[in-house]
């Protein structure tokens, strides 16, 4: 999957980012989903996965294993 799959996609914020600060956005297309921290600037560089990969990246980032907290919806 390259960034430019997402070219024409519409993304939308985070439920998690707050206000103008922490502005993550989320745009999914059939081979995976992106992701992109767009605070600064919409076409920042964006983050890739398949959607398999992305299920486990947002399990890692819930069971707190980036040194965070776990987030308990």
């Amino acid at each position: 999957m390259q960034s430019s799959d997402f070219g024409s996609v519409a993304w939308r914020k985070s439920s998690r980012s707050s206000g103008n600060h922490n502005c993550i956005e989320v745009a999914t297309v059939s081979t995976g989903t992106g992701i992109r921290d767009s605070k600064l600037d919409a076409a920042s560089p964006i983050l890739a996965f398949s959607h398999s990969a992305f299920d486990d990246f947002l399990a890692a980032v819930k069971d707190g294993r980036f040194g965070r907290t776990p987030i308990r919806a």
